[in-house]
């Protein structure tokens, strides 16, 4: 089987799904824009072969990566990234060279689009928000109209986007014209606002759109606020088997897993985010009840497929190849689970206590940490740190302590 990874490079732990996947046989053939002795040493030792594309949104040479692959090794089975960033260059790819295991252009509209995934969500039997979407000045008179329907605050970020670019609340009349002052890049999507946390259904599906592994994870901190205030912040994956006390966790993994077959998704991880209402919205739902979002055909992001196997004793990147390879989870899925918490510090901030302080006292639940890239930090913060534990309290405990500021 001949697997082309587009751009296995990033984030740099994506080694870890070449790694499972070539332990399961398969040749797996990359395709990324970093030179080979920029790449990490666990990758080059996987990859079959690394083909270098200095400029990877040019269509003619990716498509000679491509040809070079199929002229050398034959025919191509699948084409991936994992990355929501090329979903369409991925799904382009496949169309050009025939290869049917994933998404094609045709399907891009109702993935990538929020607006679009309205219909699927709601197909899956997931609530979802009020919206409308809006391409610039022309639209402020029909945006008026959402508003008196909906109130301020509202939402807006671009209808088509990664993570949370340019996403922020419209608190007041203010600014909503100084919104529709600006000549938008793209469309928006304006969405009513709502009060509360932001819970993933995560995991792996089959061919069929069977789910095979499924967790959740958990964002006290919406993403959007971390970015816009610079705060520090701290998340936990729970699994399915454990208790929640935000979420009524048998109807999320019900709901979690129709939408899952609803959006047509097949041998893919997926990250598909919840609102969870911290209070009753009038014609949405009650306190606790959870809100459609929008679906990533990807992991969550940073090093958070890493926290999920701390927290369910399991490797996603093994479950995601023994699906690639034999189209099931040959894991075993009976192991002792954990709350496991990923606690931020950022450099801008003081704290109480210092690394080695947090490791003399948590260094038994500790997992792994580090500093995350540049391009990472900007969101998540400067220094991560993630631990197991057998309660939630205890996990709690931890990250008061890591992220405990000096007086």
């Amino acid at each position: 089987m001949n697997f082309i990874f587009v751009s296995p490079n990033f984030p740099v732990r994506y080694f870890k799904w070449v790694e499972a996947l070539r332990a399961r046989g398969i040749n797996v053939l990359g395709i990324g824009d970093s030179p080979t002795y920029d790449l990490h040493p666990r990758l080059v030792a996987s990859l079959t072969e690394y083909y270098f594309v200095w400029d990877m949104s040019n269509h003619d040479l990716m498509d000679e990566a491509v040809r070079y692959y199929e002229r050398k090794y034959g025919k191509i089975d699948y084409i991936e990234s994992n990355n929501e960033w090329w979903l369409e260059e991925d799904a382009r790819l496949r169309e050009k060279f025939g290869v049917t295991t994933g998404f094609l252009p045709a399907d891009m509209a109702h993935i990538k689009a929020k607006s679009a995934m309205k219909e699927c969500f709601q197909k899956g039997g997931a609530k979802t928000m009020r919206y409308l979407v809006v391409a610039g000045p022309q639209d402020k008179e029909k945006a008026k109209g959402f508003v008196k329907e909906v109130g301020f605050p509202i939402f807006a970020k671009p209808n088509v986007g990664v993570g949370a670019g340019d996403s922020h609340a419209l608190r007041d009349q203010k600014d909503f014209d100084a919104f529709f002052e600006r000549n938008l890049p793209e469309p928006y999507i304006l969405e009513e606002f709502l009060e509360g946390s932001i819970v993933g259904f995560d995991g792996v599906c089959d061919s069929k759109g069977n789910v095979v592994f499924a967790t959740s994870d958990h964002f006290p901190t919406p993403i959007d606020i971390l970015v816009n205030e610079g705060l520090d912040h701290y998340y936990v994956d729970i699994p399915f088997e454990l208790e929640m006390d935000d979420i009524d966790a048998k109807e999320f993994e019900k709901v979690g897993r129709q939408v899952v077959k609803a959006f047509g998704i097949s041998k893919r991880v997926f990250h598909i985010e919840f609102f969870v209402l911290s209070k009753d919205k009038k014609g949405l739902g009650k306190k606790g009840d959870f809100v459609a979002l929008e679906c990533n055909m990807r992991a969550p992001g940073g090093y958070t497929p890493d926290l999920m196997d701390y927290g369910n004793s399991v490797s996603i990147y093994d479950i995601y190849a023994d699906v690639i390879a034999y189209d099931e989870n040959r894991q075993n899925m009976k192991l002792p689970k954990f709350y496991a918490v990923a606690s931020h510090r950022k450099n801008s901030l003081s704290y109480a206590h210092t690394l080695d302080d947090i490791y003399v006292r948590y260094g038994y639940a500790i997992k792994m940490s580090g500093r995350y890239p540049k391009h990472i930090a900007e969101v998540m913060g400067d220094v991560y740190i993630y631990a197991a534990f057998k309660t939630m309290d205890d996990a709690l405990e931890f990250d008061q302590y890591v992220r405990e500021k000096a007086n």
